[in-house]
């Protein structure tokens, strides 16, 4: 068995040259990558919150792990709806959060180390947006070292971002360069899970809840993307190439 530092490496070469998964399922067997994903969460203050199913952190056993595995060979692993609760925004408003069960956090987390370890490489270096290393932080210095001359930026939003990404796209997306088909089941029923909201179940047609699954860990500070274009593009202001950076 191979280790989950060996899997992932192979997966960030592949990115690196292009290349293709074909078989990225039949790494979700691989219990190692469960116990690197278990380390990364436990000590989350999420982790003992519960989902639906009331389910956390504790009696998280190797034993578990086995069967989480085993439903996963036989695709019999299904997820289940997170429980939505309303977090408050600044602006007064409250913003949607689905709350998963353990499991499901647990698996989503092993997904997420699969696809960020083959995508990580692919992505712009002036991308700075959920991403590991990175952040606001790491934007802004970019921007003080490299756009020295600009004076005003324009501040983007792309309201209910998460809440109408279309599920259609996205698995498009995925299925150019992951070639299995089970692995991209996976990811469309984790999308079609639902939600429970008061008790009721509610269907997801579109979006991937916030604090869920797959999404991108949700930290205020990196909450949106910013697209930050230099003066003097498509005739705004003044000269000077464009510069594009997600933040």
């Amino acid at each position: 068995m191979q280790s989950a530092e060996t899997v992932l490496g192979v997966l960030r070469e592949r990115g690196r040259h292009g290349l293709p998964c074909e078989e990225l399922y039949r790494q979700l067997f691989n219990p190692q990558l469960y116990l690197l994903a278990y380390g990364r969460l436990y000590s989350n203050d999420g982790a003992m919150t519960p989902g639906a199913t009331g389910e956390t952190v504790d009696g998280t056993s190797l034993g578990k792990i086995g069967r989480v595995i085993d439903a996963l060979r036989y695709e019999r692993f299904r997820w289940s709806p997170a429980r939505r609760v309303y977090i408050p925004k600044k602006n007064g408003k409250h913003r949607p959060l689905g709350l998963p069960s353990w499991t499901d956090k647990l698996v989503a987390e092993v997904v997420r180390l699969l696809l960020e370890a083959y995508y990580e490489p692919t992505f712009r270096d002036a991308s700075h947006g959920f991403r590991p290393g990175r952040g606001c932080h790491t934007a802004l210095r970019k921007i003080a070292d490299t756009w020295q001359g600009t004076t005003w930026f324009i501040e983007g939003d792309i309201a209910d971002c998460f809440g109408s990404l279309d599920h259609d796209v996205m698995m498009a997306t995925l299925a150019a360069n992951i070639h299995d088909g089970r692995f991209l089941r996976l990811i469309r029923h984790m999308l079609q899970a639902g939600y429970l909201e008061d008790w009721i179940f509610n269907v997801t047609l579109s979006g991937c809840p916030q604090g869920g699954l797959c999404s991108a860990e949700h930290k205020p500070p990196n909450e949106q993307c910013w697209v930050m274009r230099s003066a003097g593009v498509d005739g705004l202001v003044g000269a000077g190439s464009a510069s594009e950076h997600c933040a």
